[in-house]
């Protein structure tokens, strides 16, 4: 990837740091759709299933890996439209992390307009990939609902 001298230096992060709060993996529980959410990746595998049984047990995994295991286990058994839905539930569930947790919300807000990189190398679709070509959909989603913080802060701010 390169940048222009201009633009702010880009913000690498990992979705699987649980140190840090940008992550999906950090422990900021939140409630969503019924349930409480120990963190946005136990919430995001346990909407690949319906309510009851898996997605309970996905919730109630002890760490955000084991909820990502149970789940792709369990990969035959999950929702039809998930490839449709999949960004929806994640970006849900960021917003509602940064909305319950005021913390979150400002470590988000403080990367002002760097752009967001989810640093994986293997994954070509959430992360940059290992030439720097892949997708960066978490790191899209995180710019996205900073902008969305943003403009909810813009009109509260607004007499």
């Amino acid at each position: 990837m390169r940048f222009s001298k201009s633009e702010p230096t880009p913000l690498y992060v990992s979705r699987t740091d649980p140190l840090n709060p940008l992550s999906s993996y950090s422990k900021h529980g939140f409630e969503l759709d019924g349930d409480v959410w120990p963190s946005v990746e136990h919430y995001y595998q346990g909407m690949k299933f319906k309510p009851g049984g898996l997605r309970t047990t996905i919730r109630d995994a002890d760490h955000p890996a084991k909820a990502k295991k149970l789940a792709a286990k369990n990969k035959k058994s999950a929702r039809n439209d998930w490839e449709q839905v999949k960004e929806t539930i994640m970006t849900r569930g960021i917003y509602v992390k940064c909305r319950t947790h005021p913390e979150v919300a400002e470590a988000l807000l403080a990367t002002i307009e760097q752009k967001i990189i989810e640093n994986s190398q293997f994954d070509y679709y959430w992360g940059c990939g290992r030439d720097g070509r892949g997708h960066n959909t978490f790191g899209k989603i995180l710019m996205a609902v900073r902008e969305k913080l943003r403009e909810e802060r813009s009109t509260a701010e607004r007499p």
